[in-house]
């Protein structure tokens, strides 16, 4: 049994990590968030230690520490923006950092971190929880015999992610670019990732929509011209989904053909734990693609680029 901290217990995705430590056979000892609305946590580990303050969670892990009791894995779920400076307070602490996408905002935190992983001897993981999911492994096995035909071979793809948010996330730290790193980091650096494994290198990238509630643009990889859109705007969804009482709304079509993948997404973080456990996570060199993507999608300007813009720019 290994025991865990978790920074950022009071967020959306907290009770994931919860639930991963509890069904790998895990326990948390201590956890750590501004806000307390964390009774989640009673129908996990209701021994778990809570704190509201850094300094008192920061004190009881050294005073654990000196008692005898290591803290093994440290999991990240806090605010994008503070993830480098939580990933460098569980490698000092001697424990694995097992950290939220995107890990970081920008690729030179990538490099620093590497030197802190360097000195520590104690690994970097990122939940890439895509890499895992069964439709996505059956689609990489798929191009890859594609390519071992046609070495050549170029797929187009289209990326179309919307899950509606209401007017809370603009008022979060979410909703703020420099704390969240925009749509496009926020929500769409895993699929960005899943791309970049599917379909190799990055050749070309252009942003086409940045707005605070939709983002799109196109991607070229070795054997991939992707189309992307993303937006948390419930208008854009389509009306047949809307009736159907839905809020999300997730489509990827390779050369056409729509790729299932809307399911199994809730067992993914026990998938990824176990993963990391076995000591096949994946960690700061695999997620640098994704990291370079979003990052460079903030940093340019938008142009029109009509024969590659996604059709969904349409409704904006």
């Amino acid at each position: 049994m290994k025991n865990f901290a978790l920074i950022g217990a009071a967020g959306y995705i907290a009770p994931r990590h919860m639930k991963a430590i509890k069904e790998t056979g895990n326990n948390l000892v201590a956890a750590l968030d501004k806000n307390d609305s964390v009774g989640i946590i009673d129908s996990f580990f209701p021994e778990a230690d809570f704190f509201t303050e850094y300094e008192r969670f920061d004190r009881h892990i050294d005073l654990l520490k000196r008692q005898g009791t290591q803290i093994d894995y440290v999991s990240i779920a806090s605010p994008n923006y503070l993830h480098d400076s939580h990933i460098r307070f569980a490698l000092r602490n001697n424990a694995h950092a097992i950290c939220e996408k995107p890990l970081v905002l920008n690729p030179h935190n990538i490099e620093a971190l590497q030197c802190v992983q360097d000195e520590t001897g104690k690994q970097v993981y990122n939940i890439l929880q895509l890499r895992l999911h069964q439709s996505i492994i059956e689609l990489k096995a798929f191009v890859e015999s594609e390519v071992a035909k046609n070495p050549n071979k170029v797929f187009d793809v289209d990326l179309t992610y919307l899950t509606s948010r209401g007017h809370w996330y603009f008022t979060s730290w979410k909703g703020d670019d420099a704390k969240s790193g925009g749509i496009a980091t926020n929500i769409g650096v895993h699929f960005y990732d899943m791309l970049g494994w599917v379909f190799g290198d990055l050749v070309k990238n252009e942003a086409h929509l940045k707005q605070a509630d939709a983002n799109a643009g196109y991607l070229e990889f070795k054997h991939a011209k992707v189309r992307w859109f993303l937006s948390v705007n419930y208008d854009y969804i389509p009306e047949e989904v809307k009736a159907a009482g839905q809020r999300t709304y997730r489509s990827i079509t390779v050369d056409g053909k729509e790729v299932e993948f809307s399911g199994g997404f809730t067992d993914l973080h026990t998938k990824s734990y176990e993963h990391i456990l076995s000591g096949q996570g994946f960690g700061l060199q695999e997620a640098r693609k994704s990291i370079e993507i979003v990052s460079q999608i903030r940093k340019q300007d938008t142009i029109i680029n009509v024969s590659d813009s996604h059709p969904f720019i349409k409704k904006v």
